[in-house]
């Protein structure tokens, strides 16, 4: 089933998700709608407080990038409970990114190129890995989503000013785009 993408200015985009336990109710069936949401919408990640769920689950698939990126081809994982354990900064990158519950708006975002992270699989299998380059970006993306946080928390306050209307305009439900979306007000 393909679930509504909660837009920015809904309250469970900025609250930090709970972690969940393998008696989760309907998880597997959850993960699956999770992931034809996100080829419905064309994204690349999605994390369950986009849908409306303050739950640490996110959903990330990269096989369709994998035309320009080969390593990527047949990438498509389930995380829960992820966590960032450490950012390694000594080496970062700054590139534009945009989010399903941000329709229209891209911004230059600088992240760290490597990470350690923990999660568990959809069998609840545990994994503690450094993990680097795109996929890296993709994960803090998404993994942000999990502790209330959005990619417009990383933009100057210069730049963050330049798109206020914009952000007020998405928090008003103006905007379009071509998926399923719950808006604050439409």
């Amino acid at each position: 089933m393909i679930l509504p993408i909660y837009i920015y200015g809904q309250p469970v985009l900025r609250k930090v998700a709970a972690d969940i336990t393998p008696d989760y109710p309907d998880l597997k069936q959850f993960v699956a709608d999770m992931f034809d949401t996100l080829a419905s919408s064309e994204g690349i990640g999605l994390a369950a407080p986009q849908v409306g769920k303050s739950i640490r689950v996110v959903v990330i698939d990269l096989d369709v990038l994998s035309e320009d990126m080969p390593e990527y081809k047949g990438f498509r994982k389930v995380f829960i409970n992820p966590h960032i354990l450490e950012l390694d900064n000594s080496h970062k990158e700054t590139m534009e990114e945009g989010c399903l519950s941000l329709p229209g708006l891209h911004e230059n975002v600088t992240r760290a190129t490597r990470i350690h992270v923990h999660y568990v699989d959809e069998d609840f299998q545990e994994h503690d890995e450094w993990v680097e380059g795109y996929l890296a970006r993709v994960m803090q993306h998404e993994f942000d989503h999990l502790d209330g946080k959005m990619y417009v928390d990383h933009i100057s306050a210069f730049r963050k000013q330049m798109i206020k209307s914009k952000l007020r305009a998405l928090m008003q439900g103006r905007y379009s785009c071509s998926y399923r979306t719950k808006a604050l007000r439409k």
